[in-house]
């Protein structure tokens, strides 16, 4: 049994840069026709000069694959200039708030500062994506920081807010109250609780931030994905890091799932017999809300069951040994 996906889309990707970009970005390129790229490098994207230089390294790495980086800029007070110059090159502005997750000390500080920057992208139709967490308690961040998207999403009404990788019941409430509202959420999100990262033996690969919440909240988010939400679009929040990176005292947060993200999505929208709206999930919907047009293509899966490997190269990926149904066809 072979099944086909047309365009699919990633709308949430870390690379990082350098040897570790040349590893993982080909999985990405196999399976994607296009990804959302994050700019939380060090130092971070937020300049032409930085943009040109960081899509030209990710085009090598990807070159035998048809593949669109859809580039973002930091956040930061830009300009109207800069946010005109940059416009055709960019897809979205990405808003860290400081210190909320990795390579983010640079984020925004004071968020009620930014809002000439926000009326600015409104006018020039530029999405904001936002990591969207507060400082407060691990467990209540997401929930603390959705007034902050009221705000936003009733000052600024044509401004497209992209809620980033969200993990609660309560976000996915939030997005029927506000049409300019809109989410991602990852395929680790779907599967895991804070059970899975710390009930037992703590799990270093499957911590990440935001952190996984309760059953009900991962129950909800996937039955949203399941019935095709219109407004919920899949973002892998894939972030490698090295292993000792991960398996140390201060362990880094993020989950390097790229390699396995198609074939686990159609395992699980399989075992819920919702394949009809998967294509919806992993692209349709976000060519719909974005206006997006990636060049066409492809991408098969096979029902042909292998076994994940303990490591690629020195990251240890996202259901590492396991052996997964549906893999795909080269």
């Amino acid at each position: 049994m072979i099944i086909s996906l047309s365009t699919p889309l990633d709308m949430h990707l870390h690379l990082r840069e350098g040897a570790m970009l040349r590893l993982v970005a080909p999985f990405s390129a196999a399976q994607f026709a296009g990804a959302v790229i994050m700019p939380n490098l060090v130092p971070p994207v937020d300049n032409a000069d930085r943009l040109a230089r960081y899509r030209a390294e990710i085009e090598a790495a990807t070159a035998p694959y048809p593949f669109l980086p859809l580039m973002t800029l930091f956040f930061r007070p830009y300009d109207a200039a800069t946010l005109q110059g940059l416009r055709d090159q960019i897809f979205a502005v990405k808003l860290y708030p400081e210190g909320v997750t990795t390579n983010s000390a640079g984020g925004v500080r004071d968020l009620t500062t930014i809002e000439p920057t926000l009326a600015l992208m409104e006018a020039l139709g530029i999405p904001l994506l936002v990591h969207g967490e507060s400082h407060g308690f691990v467990l209540d961040r997401e929930a603390e920081f959705l007034p902050v998207y009221e705000r936003w999403a009733r000052t600024f009404p044509r401004l497209r807010i992209v809620m980033e990788h969200i993990t609660t019941a309560a976000a996915l409430d939030l997005l029927e109250r506000y049409p300019n509202l809109f989410a991602t959420v990852t395929l680790h999100h779907l599967l895991i609780t804070l059970d899975d990262v710390a009930g037992g033996l703590l799990q270093p690969h499957l911590f990440c931030k935001p952190i996984a919440k309760r059953p009900s909240d991962r129950d909800a988010l996937l039955a949203a994905a399941l019935r095709g939400h219109p407004k919920l679009m899949f973002g892998s929040d894939s972030a490698p890091h090295p292993i000792d990176r991960k398996e140390a005292a201060f362990c880094a947060a993020g989950v390097f799932s790229a390699p396995v993200l198609l074939p686990m999505l159609v395992e699980l929208f399989e075992r819920h017999d919702a394949l009809d709206n998967l294509p919806a999930f992993v692209g349709g919907n976000a060519c719909r809300i974005h206006g997006l047009t990636p060049p066409p293509r492809t991408v098969q899966l096979i029902a042909e069951s292998w076994q994940v490997p303990a490591r690629y190269g020195d990251v240890v990926p996202f259901a590492a040994g396991q052996t997964l149904r549906w893999r795909l066809v080269e």
